[in-house]
């Protein structure tokens, strides 16, 4: 579901794509609100009490949440970045970003017990969730062709809704593909709402390593996608044994 770009990449690996990722997303948002009581998915919550802090000269708070906005952006920028380079070799381009993450997640899950409720450690827990969120974010993006988002809902409701406005307007024939896009948004939706559950859930359960399960997640999904790669690439040598590579 990562692998496929451009025009190998069909309907199938988006709604894949959805369910894991927006699975992954949802329930980091959730348990890390629960955990440091900061959203760490997406940045519009935070673009508001920033302006707030300004507004009542809080620096100190601004500050702190001005480095949560630009860490997002960072990890963005990042995965960009890391797409760029590794140019002609796209099938591995998704390996190091969801790495990143998965070491990211497992930290906090086995050096969250440590945390004191200080602004300090509170900055640098949420900040690193936050670059997560923002690797990913980008990295779906890239790989879908900005189909899928996977961290936050408020495009996915809007497009949803414009969505459902033009079923009414849309000739028979067009509406195949619009009950498509519908579906894919549904699945985003229905996924994302699921992990922010099961990680309010099991975070009041097992505290902070609930964060282990979308380390599970991130880990069989790349494995799948790098396992299938492997396999095909023996298949080939097996059958052309003295192509040129």
């Amino acid at each position: 579901m990562l692998r496929h770009l451009g025009t190998k990449r069909t309907y199938g690996h988006n709604v894949k794509l959805a369910s894991l990722l927006g699975l992954t997303a949802g329930f980091v948002n959730a348990s890390g609100f629960l955990a440091f009581a900061v959203l760490t998915t997406n940045v519009t919550g935070h673009a508001a009490l920033f302006a707030e802090r300004i507004a009542l000269q809080d620096w100190k708070t601004a500050r702190v949440v001005a480095l949560w906005m630009f860490l997002f952006l960072a990890g963005s920028f990042f995965c960009s970045l890391i797409v760029s380079w590794i140019g002609r070799n796209q099938r591995y381009s998704y390996v190091i970003p969801i790495l990143i993450e998965i070491v990211i997640l497992l930290v906090v899950a086995l050096s969250g017990y440590r945390y004191d409720h200080s602004l300090v450690a509170k900055e640098l827990y949420a900040g690193s969730l936050l670059f997560a969120m923002g690797l990913q974010n980008s990295l779906v993006s890239l790989v879908s062709g900005s189909v899928v988002r996977t961290t936050h809902l408020t495009g996915t409701f809007t497009d949803l809704g414009i969505e459902l406005g033009q079923v009414v307007q849309k000739k028979r024939e067009d509406r195949p593909a619009l009950a498509s896009r519908i579906k894919l948004r549904l699945v985003i939706i229905v996924f994302f709402m699921s992990g922010a559950l099961a990680g309010a859930y099991l975070f009041r359960r097992f505290s902070y390593h609930s964060f282990l399960i979308p380390v599970a997640i991130l880990a069989l999904t790349l494995l799948s996608d790098v396992f299938r790669i492997r396999v095909k690439w023996y298949y080939r040598q097996l059958h052309n044994p003295f192509k040129k590579h």
